[in-house]
């Protein structure tokens, strides 16, 4: 037995050293109204996990593992210093979310308001999700409809103006200090896209200048998947409502662009559009407010909390 350890240590290693893959497949199943309680609507995809901190590593370690943004793990425990987190502490890892609904086409959605895309195949009852990083406050990630114009491998960064005195050239080559990594995704939106990262600590924040970063394993992952054609929507929900189990569920996620007046009036609005005002629990959707960690909970008025369910 002794001298497999070795062998054993190192396996052990590259499982939790390599970067976890995105999330899904998940099958869904949309609503079949706009209003009510569709007992048959499957919008709540993954399961939360648990994980014990290791000595020496920190959240933005922990988030890659496991798929995730950064924001996503920091925003559940906002009182622990990212670099430092306390070894040994038991974590919840939000791999669980709502899909979004304000999307027309359901090819690849985008959305900023959780800094998440999400990927639908076969007819929108499968759906992929991948952390993303976007636009600083100066240079926002917009919303808006477009559409995949062309595939690159390795390409290169064409600079803009107001950051080529920085990098001394108009047009960086591709390599190691390339920010846009080995794969991009250009839009039909001037030469912005969908792109890897030569930081990839930066996905799940605002980092770039109105691009969307990926983790260099994701976007790998996603790049053969989208063809050219496939019609791209950018939106904004950091809250969301969905369904799993004929349960109510809803996440709220911070406000980063500070779009919405009162996350407050704007869930209410959410939950009486969709007519389940009667049917959820005003306490639970009071607490997923205050806290807005983006984790999903289950708001549904009757049976108590009933957690998270099955995938």
């Amino acid at each position: 037995m002794r001298k497999w350890l070795p062998l054993l240590v190192v396996l052990l290693f590259l499982v939790w050293a390599y970067p976890a893959p995105a999330a899904g497949p998940f099958t869904i199943r949309l609503p079949s109204t706009r209003t009510g309680l569709d007992p048959q609507a499957v919008t709540v995809v993954g399961s939360p996990q648990h994980y014990t901190v290791q000595k020496g590593e920190d959240l933005l370690e922990v988030a890659r593992r496991f798929g995730l943004g950064y924001t996503e793990i920091g925003s559940m425990y906002r009182g622990w210093d990212p670099f430092l987190p306390p070894p040994g502490a038991q974590m919840t890892i939000p791999t669980i979310w709502i899909v979004p609904d304000g999307s027309r086409h359901r090819q690849l959605v985008v959305n900023t308001g959780e800094m998440r895309l999400y990927y639908f195949t076969h007819n929108a009852t499968q759906v992929t999700t991948f952390p993303i990083g976007m636009g600083v406050l100066d240079f926002k990630t917009p919303s808006g409809e477009f559409r995949v114009v062309e595939k690159k491998t390795n390409p290169a960064w064409h600079i803009p103006k107001s950051l080529q005195a920085k990098y001394g050239m108009a047009v960086m080559p591709p390599g190691p200090d390339n920010p846009l990594g080995e794969y991009k995704l250009t839009l039909s939106w001037g030469d912005y896209g969908i792109h890897g990262t030569h930081m990839p600590w930066g996905v799940g924040r605002l980092v770039s200048h109105g691009c969307t970063r990926m983790y260099p394993e994701h976007v790998k992952k996603l790049f053969p998947m989208v063809p050219v054609g496939t019609k791209v929507e950018y939106i904004y929900e950091p809250a969301k409502v969905g369904f799993r189990q004929g349960r109510i569920f809803l996440s709220v996620h911070e406000d980063v662009y500070f779009k919405i007046r009162s996350m407050l009036l704007h869930v209410l609005g959410l939950i009486e559009n969709r007519g389940l005002t009667d049917q959820v629990d005003m306490r639970k959707v009071l607490q997923v407010i205050e806290e807005q960690n983006g984790m999903p909970m289950d708001v549904t008025k009757t049976g108590g909390l009933a957690g998270w369910g099955g995938d």
